[in-house]
């Protein structure tokens, strides 16, 4: 593996996480000595373990009308933790003047009046829901679930490329891709100090059901899902199952007197938290696409009167405007007083005539960008453009340029990527997940990192086919109490320890207790106790297996 190491080839602009030069960055010189003692032949076979367990655990996706494993690079994404608690401080100030910003959208407007944003930026938004105006949240939270999409630029400095606070998706990757590589590397994994990642579940049920209706002090939470024939159907059923709820889809739920209800064999069970995975057209049928047959009729209504909350928020997709992005600056500075702890991307507003004429001058150096676009869809990048796809691109900017952002082509950060046997830089972003109780934003150490697997490749959504992989995020002295690759994955940990022969058994998730049998919510209290007694009992099972000779050092 060391061989591998030193034929790594990182060039070029983009700066790379592992090697600054000749040398070898801090957070990653743990990982090349652990890795030290593996053959190209053993990490191949472990490759191959993965892509099999992915396959048999139905953690695929769509691509071309196949269906096929998603791609999970073996090494992982180390991040230290001093760069950890700068990206959180910034996560949770974003998502912190994203919930002031939508409920003021949605409220009195003193955004607008005060000239923060332009009033015509969010009515000329296609995510721009007046049926949301009158919903008020039961915990003022509209953002119950973010994921803020990072860059790292050329100077190693984490930037923010986009915010998602409608339905943001990934973070079932996050789980299992910990659980599949522990299992693939458990002398890796041993050697480090890594944050945990599976107290996600447990956090995110305490955040729905601390925004359950006033008065229900019991509240019934459900996931639901489009069905399963969605590209996330995999991540939505996982979520259910961890969190010990009902997995439901619109045919299941029935509007009755303005409340939402369930049908159960025991007949018709009342609703208060519906954790959608369903975009906002086709929630409800009443109120927006009236051939939707994916949502439940009068779902709004039932939000609207307080009899059900609905996470994330309608309406929310105004915050997710990559025209509104180029605003939370000053938004951030607005509501919070404070400056951004994270910068954007430096970006152009093309419906500005100046900007406008400066873009259209430089389109063959500039990335175009859609201001309503997702998954890498509709993106132009000046320098690989023909001739041709530039005159199309400049005749839509003239056409409809609020529909338009441009940005400097940004060098994404590389990683050390392990690609058809051979080991090389590729282009990666990261998109952490918070989670918004109403009292406090949790934000999951290491969150999503998608790679470009494609050599030279900056898209990494996986319908480009980008792929992912497992991001460390080193402990501190805050986290003393958590022995080295334990913690609250002390369980992945357990499963994969003797699971390097079948990966695909380490990722199977206990089944929720019954309904009726449900503790109760897990509040912070409770989650810190959860937690002290995963990471009591995993040191337990480490002692255990090093005395058998079966643990790993």
């Amino acid at each position: 593996m060391s061989a591998m190491f030193e034929g790594y080839g990182a060039q070029g602009p983009a700066y790379d996480e592992m090697f600054d030069g000749d040398s070898l960055r801090s957070p990653y010189r743990r990982l090349r000595s652990s890795l030290a003692a593996l053959t190209t032949p053993d990490l191949v076979s472990r490759v191959e373990a993965l892509q099999a367990a992915y396959l048999d655990q139905g953690v695929t996706f769509d691509i071309g009308g196949e269906e096929r494993a998603f791609p999970l690079d073996i090494l992982p994404r180390v991040i230290e933790m001093d760069t950890w608690s700068t990206i959180e401080r910034g996560v949770q100030q974003r998502v912190r003047a994203l919930e002031a910003f939508l409920a003021d959208v949605y409220g009195e407007g003193e955004v607008f009046d005060d000239g923060v944003v332009p009033r015509r930026v969010i009515t000329t938004s296609a995510h721009y829901h007046r049926q949301a105006a009158t919903v008020r949240p039961a915990n003022g939270v509209r953002v119950h679930v973010s994921g803020i999409d990072l860059i790292r630029d050329n100077n190693g400095e984490f930037r923010v490329l986009e915010d998602n606070a409608r339905v943001p998706s990934g973070v079932s990757y996050v789980m299992t891709n910990r659980r599949a590589i522990t299992a693939a590397l458990p002398e890796t994994v041993s050697g480090h100090r890594i944050r945990p990642v599976t107290g996600y579940p447990q956090r995110l049920l305490a955040a729905l059901r601390a925004a359950a209706p006033a008065g229900v002090t019991d509240p019934t939470v459900v996931v639901l899902t489009p069905g399963v024939y969605n590209g996330a159907y995999f991540e939505h059923a996982l979520l259910a199952r961890t969190m010990g709820v009902e997995l439901v889809e619109g045919r299941d739920l029935e509007c009755r007197r303005g409340r939402v209800m369930m049908r159960t064999t025991q007949g018709m069970a009342p609703v208060h938290v519906i954790y959608r995975r369903i975009d906002d057209e086709f929630l409800d049928p009443v109120h927006f696409r009236a051939d939707s047959v994916l949502g439940c009729p009068g779902i709004i209504d039932a939000a609207r009167s307080g009899n059900v909350t609905l996470a994330n928020a309608v309406g929310n997709g105004v915050a997710d405007d990559k025209l509104v992005y180029t605003y939370l600056p000053d938004i951030i500075r607005y509501y919070l007083s404070e400056e951004p702890v994270l910068r954007n991307v430096d970006t152009w507003r093309v419906g500005d005539a100046e900007a406008r004429e400066e873009v259209l001058d430089r389109l063959d150096e500039l990335v175009l960008k859609p201001v309503d676009g997702s998954g890498g869809k509709g993106i132009v990048i000046g320098p690989r453009a023909t001739q041709a796809e530039l005159d199309e691109l400049r005749a839509k900017v003239i056409a409809s340029p609020r529909d338009w952002i441009a940005q400097p082509v940004v060098q994404l950060s590389t990683v050390p990527t392990f690609v058809d046997g051979e080991l090389g830089p590729r282009h990666v972003d990261l998109r952490p997940f918070a989670v918004n109780d109403g009292n406090r934003v949790w934000v999951l150490p290491g969150g999503l990192t998608r790679v470009a697997l494609a050599k030279g490749e900056l898209i990494v959504n996986s319908s480009r086919g980008g792929g992912s992989k497992d991001t460390w995020v080193l402990a501190g002295p805050a986290h003393d109490d958590e022995p080295e690759g334990t913690g609250e994955d002390a369980v992945d940990l357990a499963d994969g320890a003797s699971a390097s022969a079948s990966a695909s058994a380490s990722a199977e998730v206990p089944e929720p207790a019954p309904a009726q049998s449900r503790p109760a919510p897990p509040g912070p209290v409770l989650l810190e106790q959860h937690e002290q007694a995963e990471q009591q009992q995993q040191q337990q099972v480490r002692r255990t297996q090093q005395v058998e000779g079966g643990g790993a050092r």
